[in-house]
């Protein structure tokens, strides 16, 4: 996750000690290709002479991914990078080489937006901090009297060629300083406390949300279960019977009503007894046998028919 965030450079950044753009004839100078990988870097120049030539081969003395020239000659001026095996390339240096007493000390890579930059005119024989005059662009901008100079907070407008003058020993050569904007990607980073709640809570996620799903399909089947319940529980059944030579559990008469016979209501769960009262006034057109009734139950009123057949005799 952390390497997501983080943005990383890839390919090879070319350094060089002393970080300066300009050497005395005979100083020497060793140039460095870093990098994170395991790759093969090797060190390439082009000057006026030669072109893509690597260190070893007539320049330089190899050392890994290093290159150190122990004598520097004005033939030695040009342009250096790193070049892996697939055809990779680093950031580019100028070097320049001089015979002359005089050179401008000045950043070797570019300098970033907003920060400061210093410029030293430097003498071959001391003293080197004398009185010195700098250019930009062959114009005159700024007379220092030790020989430095500073340019606050450097904006794209500052990138030129710039060149130092020593009234006393003479000109530097010039050297381009260039000015890279700022990064657009800026660097994240977790602190350890926010890990060690992140990954705890994750992990309780993960476990929860099957959790939840489990209970939610329980329910639904409790609540299904329940509803079906209740319709079965809707329907009862109950039989009648009206037994003429029984005493239980009709009976033919009570102190109330002489008329009335009670017979036995038998549902799905509880036996209930209804009273059923034979009116023999009340008929209808289509069956004169037929006397109609009310049972009332312990719960629900329910009407029935009940037909009243003259009585057979058996053999």
């Amino acid at each position: 996750l952390i390497s997501l965030l983080c943005c990383r450079t890839e390919g090879a950044r070319l350094t060089v000690s002393p970080s300066s753009s300009q050497l005395f004839k005979g100083e020497s100078v060793s140039l460095s290709c870093e990098d994170d990988s395991s790759a093969g870097w090797t060190l390439r120049r082009n000057t006026t002479r030669e072109t893509r030539t690597q260190c070893g081969a007539g320049w330089g003395k190899p050392a890994g991914s290093s290159c150190k020239i122990s004598h520097t000659v004005p033939l030695d001026s040009g342009v250096y990078w790193c070049e892996s095996t697939e055809g990779a390339t680093s950031n580019t240096i100028s070097i320049t080489v001089t015979g002359g007493s005089v050179i401008l000390q000045s950043p070797v890579l570019p300098v970033m937006e907003g920060h400061d930059v210093t410029l030293h005119c430097k003498t071959e024989t001391p003293p080197s901090d004398l009185p010195a005059a700098f250019y930009k662009d062959g114009s005159l901008i700024s007379t220092e009297p030790t020989g430095h100079m500073t340019i606050h907070h450097v904006s794209k407008s500052d990138e030129g060629l710039y060149k130092c003058n020593s009234s006393r020993h003479g000109e530097s050569p010039p050297s381009w300083i260039s000015v890279s904007g700022k990064p657009t990607t800026t660097r994240v980073s977790l602190s350890p406390l926010i890990l060690m709640w992140s990954v705890p809570s994750f992990c309780v996620l993960v476990l929860l949300v099957p959790l939840v799903l489990l209970l939610r399909r329980c329910v639904r089947r409790k609540h299904k279960a329940a509803e079906e319940n209740d319709i079965t529980d809707d329907i009862t059944y109950s039989d009648i019977k009206i037994s003429r030579h029984q005493q239980q559990p009709i009976r033919r008469s009570r102190e109330s009503d002489p008329a009335a016979v009670y017979s036995a209501v038998r549902g799905a769960e509880d036996v209930s007894y209804g009273q059923i009262a034979i009116r023999p006034n009340r008929t209808r057109e289509s069956d004169p046998a037929v006397v109609y009734s009310a049972v009332r139950g312990t719960e629900d009123v329910s009407y029935g028919q009940i037909a009243i057949r003259p009585s057979r005799t058996r053999g």
